[in-house]
């Protein structure tokens, strides 16, 4: 079958077979034919080069950790042929730390974790796949078109579970968001801010091309100056570019009482002068919370389907601004510095 596979290590090692084995019966009973997978910042730094790892003994690694998918057989009953699935990216470490033992691997401890198509499992980007029941997440028929989206979206349910988690702290009860970062996880932020009815402001430094009008369409407000310039103290920031200059600003813009949370990775080597006993001393006084959040738990997959289910689908598709089929697998991961979401199709 077809597959899409890199070396993991070695830049520029991209390729496209048609001599990919069909999916062993030991990664898991349910069988899927493959429709789409979603292209992401983290695939193109495997392509690079920066990291990734092929599953023990193999050299190659397919690619593809946002999924969409079709039911071909479900033995266990979990699911039925013709259902709409989605797989759940990382897999507990083998020990398990504290954390995988409960299901909750978004949070290893011990980094022996596995990801499909990052790190040990084999990816997505082929023609079919299989999971085991626990990681296979069904998905609304009405979402055939956008389900790869599911991904991306968990990532900011996890993030949106976590600051909700934090603000129980006390009597909270928030009223504005700021989300930095206008790309595929920043927006899929503001759609789960909008849900839940707060005031939301989106901070972009792109002035033309879609995502104005995006934003817009959630009733959210757009803005392209610094964020030192905003005339707000949000409650909630959702930090989503990982630019240093904007992280250690949003950090600083956040209301008495606020929550940031980074989901943004900075690539580091960038040194900025900046006054840290300031900040420190304003998060203590204002009771402040700086958070990481990265990847997501099973709880997170399913809030975040809901959270699809619930949206626009014409505002989802939007996102959706390149969608190629397999063949031309090479412009799907040819960057234009344009889209915000591409999409490599495997039922054209």
């Amino acid at each position: 079958m077809r597959a899409v596979t890199v070396t993991p290590g070695v830049p520029d090692s991209l390729r496209l077979t048609d001599e990919w084995p069909e999916p062993e019966p030991e990664e898991g009973a349910i069988l899927v034919e493959a429709l789409a997978v979603g292209v992401c910042g983290t695939d193109h730094e495997i392509i690079a080069g920066a990291y990734g790892e092929a599953p023990p003994g193999q050299e190659r690694l397919v690619l593809g950790h946002e999924s969409l998918g079709r039911v071909l057989e479900d033995p266990t009953g979990t699911l039925h042929p013709g259902d709409l699935v989605a797989g759940v990216v990382r897999h507990p470490d083998p020990v398990p730390c504290a954390n995988c033992a409960m299901d909750e691997w978004d949070m290893c401890r011990n980094g022996q974790y596995t990801e499909h198509g990052i790190k040990g499992l084999p990816g997505f980007a082929r023609d079919r796949w299989r999971l085991q029941p626990k990681f296979a997440v069904g998905l609304d028929e009405a979402l055939a078109s956008v389900g790869m989206l599911l991904e991306p979206t968990s990532v900011v349910a996890k993030a949106w579970d976590h600051i909700e988690r934090i603000g129980r702290r006390a009597e909270w009860k928030p009223k504005t968001a700021l989300i930095t970062g206008a790309g595929p996880i920043g927006l899929l932020a503001a759609l789960l801010a909008s849900q839940r009815e707060l005031s939301v402001h989106v901070l972009d430094r792109n002035t033309t091309g879609p995502k104005p009008d995006l934003v817009r369409a959630l009733g959210a407000t757009y803005h392209s100056s610094t964020v030192a310039e905003l005339d707000l103290q949000p409650d909630v920031v959702v930090e989503c570019t990982g630019a240093p200059p904007v992280v250690l600003d949003a950090m600083c813009k956040a209301a008495p009482t606020g929550i940031v949370c980074l989901t943004g990775v900075s690539s580091g080597g960038r040194t900025i002068d900046f006054d840290a006993g300031a900040l420190n001393r304003e998060l203590v006084l204002e009771n402040n919370v700086v958070f990481g959040s990265v990847n997501a738990g099973r709880r997170h997959w399913d809030l975040a389907a809901q959270a699809l289910a619930r949206a626009d689908r014409s505002w989802l598709n939007s996102l959706i601004t390149r969608r190629v089929p397999v063949s031309a697998y090479q412009e799907a991961y040819a960057s234009t510095g344009e889209d915000i979401k591409v999409v490599l199709d495997f039922a054209q």
